[in-house]
């Protein structure tokens, strides 16, 4: 009896520290909001007294608007919470959400410095999202320089119709990152321009997860931003040793090792293993070491011309651009290509672009020689122009692959 109620008031002296420290960031907040003329927002009061209430964590901070505003009533403003955050200095929050909240450069600068860890305090944010929050080039061009000096992994700028312009102000600041995986700019008014800038993009930092939903690539930017990562997927693929050959090659070289007999074949055998994919062959201990650093590169972001989750849906990716149909099939040749060899791609969103029924079988094709060579199962979005007739012939083909397609509904007579 007496160690469980040890342990209780332990618990019990624990929430109670942390609703203390939630009090304090309201009162601070609402302190701020004050001095500054600013409305405080709901959604960071309501999420505040929920966890004071349940004496959880406050992880996600959602700064928005409210949804019914009297004329003359004052906007919310970034500041005040800012100045909450390092009066606090308040270091449990790894999300910080701005939503409908236009952002001035001044806004967009005292948040960089927040984000940035050169010297100061350290907040542990790593995912940002500034959702239709007004930011101009400038703006973008101030957080791209902060990014790379942050522990941010996510970065979602929806909404935010800073055009061509303002994602090259962007990638200067996010060349050769190696800790943002995930970048999302939906509905950003971005041209076919934009679509060779985030394809080197992907090809020099370790982003992986790229989401362009309703922009305006169409297909020569389409085709600019997956030609690296396609080329270097079919590279790959081509170049990857048969597992027939590869076992051979094990079987011959662990015989020698147990009979102590080396010849010239050994030696071809030994310089032809792949140093990634190639067992240690010294003892029991140092495969396990050996794994243990494969384990370790594999976590760790690395730069690189792959992509595991693409979002291309509404981008005019049809016949009716510049590049006709020409254009249409270099697209779907370069994305069956990526389809058939990439082993990291595991979503892929091209919904909403009408793209013929030629493209659609090469792609339809593609995802059944992906499931015949074994690759993971890849989630796809596609709307295509295509026969009911070869839809049903390449499915049958796929085996147990599921491909998604909307069906038409006939008109009665």
């Amino acid at each position: 009896m007496p160690p469980k109620s040890k342990k209780k008031g332990k618990g019990a002296a624990v929430k109670s520290v942390d609703t203390s420290a939630l009090k304090k960031f309201l009162k601070r907040y609402e302190h701020h909001c004050a001095q500054c003329q600013s409305f405080v927002s709901p959604t960071i009061t309501r999420a505040l007294k929920k966890c004071i209430q349940d004496g959880s964590k406050y992880l996600k901070i959602i700064l928005s608007c409210p949804e019914t505003t009297s004329d003359g009533s004052s906007p919310v403003l970034l500041r005040p919470l800012l100045m909450t955050i390092r009066d606090e200095r308040y270091m449990l929050a790894t999300d910080l959400c701005l939503w409908g909240v236009p952002l001035s450069n001044q806004d967009v600068a005292s948040l960089a410095i927040l984000l940035e860890l050169r010297g100061r305090t350290s907040y542990p944010f790593i995912k940002l999202e500034a959702i239709d929050c007004e930011i101009d080039i400038w703006s973008m061009e101030r957080l791209g320089k902060a990014v790379q000096y942050s522990q941010l992994t996510s970065i979602i700028l929806d909404h935010n119709e800073f055009r061509d312009e303002g994602i090259q102000s962007l990638i200067q600041g996010l060349e050769g990152n190696l800790k943002l995986v995930s970048l999302s700019l939906c509905f950003c008014n971005l041209g076919p321009p934009s679509g060779a800038m985030l394809g080197k993009l992907l090809a020099q930092s370790a982003i992986s997860e790229l989401d362009i939903t309703g922009n305006h690539l169409q297909c020569s930017g389409a085709v600019d931003l997956i030609t690296e990562i396609a080329e270097y997927a079919q590279k790959l693929g081509t170049e990857k040793p048969s597992e027939e050959a590869s076992s051979l090659a094990h079987q011959i070289l662990e015989a020698q090792d147990q009979s102590g007999i080396h010849t010239m074949m050994s030696g071809q055998l030994t310089a032809m293993e792949i140093p990634e994919t190639s067992p240690d062959r010294s003892s029991h201990k140092g495969k396990r070491k050996k794994r243990g650093r494969k384990k370790k590169d594999k976590s760790a972001a690395l730069p690189g011309p792959w992509v595991k989750k693409l979002y291309l849906a509404n981008n005019g990716i049809d016949a009716r651009g510049k590049e006709g149909e020409t254009g249409v099939l270099e697209f779907s040749q370069l994305l069956s290509s990526l389809i058939r060899y990439s082993e990291q791609l595991s979503e892929l969103d091209i919904d909403d672009n009408c793209l013929g029924e030629l493209p659609a079988t090469d792609i339809l094709e593609a995802l059944t020689e992906r499931n015949q060579g074994k690759l993971a199962r890849l989630k796809i979005k596609v709307t295509a122009q295509i026969s009911p007739v070869t839809f049903k012939a390449i499915l049958k083909q796929s085996g147990k692959l599921k491909t998604s397609k909307k069906k038409r509904r006939r008109k009665k007579n």
